[in-house]
């Protein structure tokens, strides 16, 4: 058998171009607790896109990515909640029961080495089962963006049937909280600066689509569109540069999740609108494990089905990065080996 495996280790200084493919041994026999994972698949995200450049300054030698999907390959004592061969997904915050943790000292591909590897040796409580039927590349997508959507539509927001969404761009978070919001009987609108996406979009199930770049005050056309009376939920990826609208669009007492800052960081809020419309603004950070094997009970009841745009090897991860921030992709992009 192999006795050695490959991974992803990031440079010094961390770039996307100096992400270095390494041979190195392969991980032990599970202690006690513990489960060893043969990786299969991963998915990129923002936040893994940002360790690897070095923006979040990672310490040479990290292996990055913290998404990952595969089989259970050996079992230590004392785990009884898998056994060898099962297919199984990994989680954001490990061991988690509780999504409001408090930076990334635990994440994996941040704070700990993360899944951009053959094989892996973790306590069990860092992984839950992946949802029946699934592919690898399909169960890696999970554990980030299909967890985000999941909280903010469904944990925070209690969305129900009839319910207006509001949706942005062709991510990963934004296609999740589309088809969610669809298979739970809401109404959804999307936005986009592609004509070509938006009818993408239309097809996956959107309502109404509006580009944002021919609509500048996107905020009042959706606003509109949700019967004159605002959106019930906006899935907010822009941050600064996108919340003055979104605040625009929404009804009275109505929820934004604010998930990502794709748009900036800092500016002025119009507190007019969070005070007059009473709107609940509520920033979040994934999931826990517990969400986690929610969301898959879930998807096993919803035969729900993530959008994989494309999927490269693990050596040409550079590659895979250098296409997710381009913005050519639509959902996600994810590392098969």
């Amino acid at each position: 058998m192999k006795d050695t495996m490959k991974v992803i280790q990031v440079s010094s200084p961390a770039t996307v171009a100096g992400l270095q493919l390494s041979e190195v041994p392969k991980p032990d026999q599970p202690g006690t607790g513990e489960v060893l994972v043969r990786i299969h698949a991963n998915s990129l995200n923002y936040h893994d896109y940002a360790v690897a450049a070095g923006f979040t300054k990672p310490k040479a030698g990290l292996i990055p990515l913290s998404d990952g999907a595969g089989v259970v390959e050996a079992v230590g004592a004392g785990v009884d909640e898998f056994k060898v061969g099962d297919h199984v997904v990994s989680c954001f915050f490990p061991g988690s029961t509780d999504a409001l943790i408090s930076g990334f000292a635990t994440v994996p591909g941040d704070g700990t080495d993360g899944f951009a590897r053959e094989w892996i040796v973790r306590p069990a409580n860092w992984f839950t089962r992946s949802p029946d039927g699934y592919s690898h590349a399909e169960a890696a997508t999970l554990p980030t963006a299909g967890l985000t959507a999941w909280r903010a539509l469904v944990i925070n927001g209690g969305l129900k049937p009839g319910d207006t969404v509001l949706v942005m761009g062709t991510g990963g978070v934004s296609i999740f909280a589309l088809q969610l919001a669809k298979q739970m009987g809401a109404t959804v609108i999307a936005t986009s600066s592609s004509d070509e996406k938006l009818e993408r979009l239309q097809a996956l199930g959107a309502d109404h689509v509006v580009n944002y770049k021919t609509h500048s005050d996107w905020g009042a056309k959706v606003f509109a569109l949700a019967d004159g009376k605002g959106v019930d939920h906006v899935v907010e990826i822009g941050g600064q540069g996108s919340l003055p609208q979104s605040l625009a669009a929404t009804r009275i007492g109505g929820h934004i999740a604010l998930i990502g800052v794709l748009a900036g960081m800092k500016g002025e809020v119009p507190m007019h609108l969070v005070l007059g419309k009473q709107i609940r603004l509520q920033g979040l950070v994934v999931g826990s494990r517990r969400d986690q094997q929610d969301f898959v009970r879930a998807i096993n009841a919803m035969k729900l089905r993530p959008v994989i745009d494309r999927s490269f090897p693990l050596e040409q991860i550079a590659d895979a990065f250098n296409y997710q921030i381009s913005g050519a992709h639509f959902g996600k992009i994810c590392l098969e080996f």
